[in-house]
């Protein structure tokens, strides 16, 4: 890459087409994107109708798979097996023959918690949150790591609403407290401890609660607003560099992905909303799709043995 070149790229300003609704799945509650390359396929999970969606963004098709608990997240691990973060227990399972390799009993002493948004890092390990599930004023959250040797790492806790995160570096990631409406940068070291925590955003109440997100090429940071029906983009330094409009209200997750990883997937709920809201929003619980001049950068598969 020459220096033009790479000061264009650096200089990229960003370009989105309007959000288009692909897939008008009515989620009570979207979230959890996933972008599986060798299936050409978006998977996301509506936590409280137990379900895992997917879109195969090649033949159109699409799929419903129905779990016995609410789902707050999968991860890709080969073929068919993925990683799924349900209530109170992580499942390692064959999505096609529904045969179950492992389980891993999360928070037993917190019978009203559950998972809630999940993601891989750059090493491939699994980053996940909890939650209290009546959604009560308490903060009954904590931020844990699963290794690629199964071991279970509690990383932080005193959360209401854990979502994100979004990672920067190795050591270096952005995680969410959507019922406090902010987003704190935290930095570990190699035993899974924070070494620093800052707050990197503080979303007013006008701008509803910073949901799920994910990061581009650039590191530039992309939020979704769950009750402000958009996402915004944070360069590093938590400046908002741009501000997409979808006609939903409820903006939980989104994802990279497609061929060029120039697109953005993103999921929306219904949870909470009235009927005039409804009707104004009448695209909420879509999944939604973006195209964009920016490149996005696409889960790892989680990295253990099977």
């Amino acid at each position: 890459m020459n220096k033009i070149q790479k000061w264009y790229q650096n200089n990229l300003k960003i370009k989105t087409s309007e959000p288009k609704a692909i897939w008008k799945s009515k989620t009570k509650l979207g979230e959890g994107t996933l972008w599986v390359p060798s299936q050409n396929s978006i998977y996301f999970v509506d936590i409280k109708k137990k379900n895992i969606l997917v879109l195969n963004t090649k033949t159109k098709k699409k799929k419903i798979i129905k779990v016995n608990k609410e789902i707050g997240f999968l991860s890709h691990i080969k073929k068919n097996i993925f990683i799924l973060g349900l209530k109170s227990e992580l499942r390692v399972v064959n999505l096609k023959t529904k045969k179950i390799i492992k389980s891993i009993q999360i928070e037993k002493k917190k019978p009203l918690n559950r998972i809630n948004d999940g993601k891989t890092d750059f090493q491939g390990r699994l980053w996940f949150g909890t939650m209290d599930n009546q959604e009560r004023k308490i903060r009954n959250g904590s931020l844990y790591c699963l290794d690629k040797k199964l071991i279970l790492h509690k990383v932080d806790t005193n959360y209401y609403i854990t979502n994100g995160p979004a990672f920067i570096n190795k050591d270096t990631f952005l995680y969410t407290d959507s019922r406090s409406k902010i987003i704190f940068k935290i930095k570990i070291n190699k035993n899974f401890k924070i070494i620093k925590k800052t707050k990197f955003l503080k979303f007013s109440k006008k701008d509803g609660s910073p949901d799920g997100m994910t990061i581009d090429s650039k590191k530039n940071i992309w939020v979704c607003h769950f009750g402000g029906g958009c996402i915004t983009v944070y360069n590093l330094k938590g400046k908002r560099i741009y501000k997409i409009e979808i006609p939903a209200k409820n903006i939980t997750n989104c994802t990279f992905g497609g061929v060029n990883k120039d697109e953005i997937f993103v999921t929306t709920a219904l949870k909470g909303m009235k009927k005039n809201n409804t009707k104004q929003f009448n695209l909420s619980g879509s999944l939604f799709n973006i195209k964009t001049n920016i490149k996005g950068l696409v889960s790892k598969p989680f990295n253990i043995k099977l």
